[in-house]
């Protein structure tokens, strides 16, 4: 909020000049628009919206640590709030300093076309691209996110930018107005539990009943699965860079997105032990030439016996 408003004064301030000249108009009249009293209420209205901004966000963390369930729901309450608050503070500034006479406006509606259409035009298409997004909702706060090559956890929507928590920790921020020509995956839109897809691979002549339950078994028995939606094993054959497989695809949904790795990690770990005790054996390139030669195996077999 801080650098919003601070950025939008300078912004607002080093323009106008320039764009006053090119409409005729010198500094004095510039002056003449802004009422030196309301600076203590615009200042006022500053600091009142960022301590309200801060015990919003206070809050929203209180809330969604004691009630893990309705997390999601009150960081999208928070973003809407953050919403309400930046315009009204906006509007409180700019009433509180500038005069609005309509000798005033008129005569600053010229500027003001010219610093939004040129100034302004990628900040002016960032904040009507967040309020679309806070309408549309291709996501929302707390989704799991796939966009512009990048995959992780929206944080914050804000009026320029939204943040995003990416699985290694990074916080990336993205322009609003690229949302309006990205394609946008959301994983669990607006949900706490999620699917996830997690790919194990055997030899072709492996036992695929016994594959298939000990996968099964382990993402069933999870402490991080959420057992309300189905869990399914899929199983195909396919070629795996330079070797033949049986390709085992066990879909289930996590209870809550923030377990997404833990969950992979603990269903991974114990199958692979599970395959261990077992003797299901990994695919080798070996299966893949005996599979793709079947005649010369059988011409060998023949030459032997003819031997």
């Amino acid at each position: 909020m801080r650098r919003f408003l601070v950025s939008l004064v300078v912004i607002f301030f080093n323009l106008i000049p320039a764009s006053a000249l090119a409409q005729d108009m010198d500094a004095a009249e510039i002056v003449k628009f802004i009422r030196p009293s309301g600076l203590v209420a615009a200042f006022a209205a500053i600091v009142v919206a960022m301590l309200a901004l801060r015990f919003i966000n206070g809050m929203t963390d209180r809330f969604s640590d004691r009630f893990s369930d309705r997390r999601l729901l009150a960081q999208q309450l928070n973003t809407i709030l953050r919403f309400i608050i930046y315009i009204i503070t906006i509007t409180v500034v700019v009433s509180s300093v500038v005069r609005l006479q309509r000798e005033a406006i008129l005569a600053l509606s010229g500027v003001i076309a010219v610093t939004v259409g040129f100034a302004l035009k990628d900040l002016a298409s960032s904040v009507l691209a967040g309020i679309t997004i806070l309408f549309d909702r291709p996501f929302q706060v707390g989704d799991r996110v796939t966009v512009a090559g990048q995959y992780g956890e929206i944080t914050a929507i804000g009026l320029r930018s939204v943040r995003m928590l990416t699985l290694d920790d990074s916080v990336v921020t993205i322009p609003n107005n690229r949302f309006l020509t990205e394609v946008v995956v959301s994983g669990n839109a607006g949900a706490l539990d999620m699917q996830i897809v997690m790919d194990f691979y055997v030899a072709i002549d492996s036992d695929i009943g016994a594959a298939k339950r000990v996968i099964f078994e382990a993402v069933r028995t999870s402490r991080f699965v959420y057992l309300a939606k189905p869990v399914v094993v899929l199983v195909k054959d396919v070629i795996q860079t330079s070797y033949l497989a049986t390709r085992l695809r066990a879909k289930a949904y996590v209870l809550d997105v923030h377990y997404e790795k833990a969950f992979e990690s603990d269903v991974t770990e114990r199958v692979k032990q599970a395959f261990l005790d077992q003797s299901i054996r990994p695919p080798s390139v070996m299966a893949l030439l005996s599979s793709a030669l079947p005649g010369a195996a059988g011409t060998t077999e023949d030459k032997t016996e003819s031997g």
